[in-house]
């Protein structure tokens, strides 16, 4: 066992660095070496040299970055083995978003994991969450409070499906974050029944054409811009600003919704004006978030961003070290 982890993993101004392997887990700023959890603006950023990820997270950055997705780019799939220096990297499904990935750091003896973000319910859009056991577990809070439990998916297709029934005449409009929530909701909805066609906002389509090439069936989508009607009784699908805009005037009384785990908070769906909030989340909640600490089995829990100190509270009544990394630049991105 190492003497402490930090004596070669350590946050530092550009993020997370691994001394040994002289690398960055999800960094700030560009660097040299960087080791890319998953495909959300806030932990894949522009500009570094060389970046290893899963493939389907370096297709995602290539897709939202171009030429700043990396001067070079490394595939690595779950559980295979790659010796940097006296570092051996592997990663593990996290069950967040397509091809998103827990960075598992094995050196002299001691294990750290570092999560990105992550969830523990099934998603039929990418791999679920796998339980590595470690001594440091490094996890994200964005959730992190006793409030934050997430409905069943059931329980929130079940009252999607309710408000079409009850409002044929209106367009409504989801609003969904479009890497990750977007795919889900639309995959959730075909698990529910609904087999018509879903209208997407120009922006989701991108990352929707994406997940299909990786092989995500999303059924019937289409382009509103290619709509010839008001879209009375149909499903859209759009960026959360755009619900309630210009660009919203076009459908037949729209019923403004919005897909995340936000709307357990009551105040936040009356500030976006959502008449139907739907507690969708491709975050932890707080259970899962307790439950994961102890699945892994770690003396020690690092927490990187998020709601850290009820967490850091209920990780040192467990008897477990804990601290919070405080580190800036991840930020909630709209739909989480």
């Amino acid at each position: 066992m190492a003497s402490g982890f930090e004596s070669w993993l350590r946050p530092e101004a550009k993020g997370l660095y691994c001394a040994p392997g002289d690398f960055y887990i999800d960094p700030l700023l560009p660097v040299e070496r960087a080791v890319i959890t998953h495909g959300h603006s806030d932990h894949a950023r522009p500009g570094h040299g060389k970046v290893l990820a899963t493939s389907e997270t370096l297709a995602i950055m290539r897709a939202r970055l171009g030429d700043g997705a990396g001067h070079s780019r490394q595939a690595i799939g779950y559980g295979e083995r790659l010796a940097i220096n006296d570092v051996t990297v592997w990663l593990a499904p996290a069950g967040h978003v397509l091809g998103s990935a827990q960075v598992v750091l094995d050196y002299k003896g001691a294990r750290a994991v570092i999560s990105g973000d992550y969830k523990r319910r099934a998603d039929a859009t990418c791999a679920g969450f796998e339980v590595v056991a470690c001594d440091l577990f490094i996890t994200e809070a964005t959730f992190a409070l006793p409030v934050f439990v997430h409905e069943s998916d059931a329980h929130e297709m079940a009252k999607l499906m309710a408000s079409l029934a009850a409002f044929p005449e209106r367009t409504h409009q989801i609003g969904a974050y479009g890497l990750g929530k977007c795919q889900r909701l639309i995959r959730m909805m075909r698990a529910a029944g609904y087999d018509k066609a879903i209208w997407l906002h120009g922006a989701m389509k991108p990352l929707c054409d994406l997940y299909v090439q990786h092989g995500i069936a999303l059924g019937d989508v289409r382009l509103v811009s290619e709509a010839t009607h008001d879209l009375a009784g149909e499903v859209v699908i759009s960026p959360p600003s755009a619900i309630g805009d210009r660009w919203s005037r076009r459908f037949a009384d729209p019923l403004p919704a919005f897909a995340s785990g936000w709307m357990r908070i009551r105040a936040r769906a009356r500030q976006r004006g959502v008449e139907l909030p739907l507690i969708i989340s491709d975050h932890a909640d707080w259970p899962e978030l307790v439950q994961t600490i102890r699945d892994v089995g770690a003396g020690e829990i690092w927490i990187t961003h998020g709601r850290d100190d009820a967490l850091t509270l209920q990780c040192q009544a467990m008897g477990l070290k804990a601290r919070a990394l405080s580190m800036v630049g991840f930020s909630e991105e709209d739909g989480e």
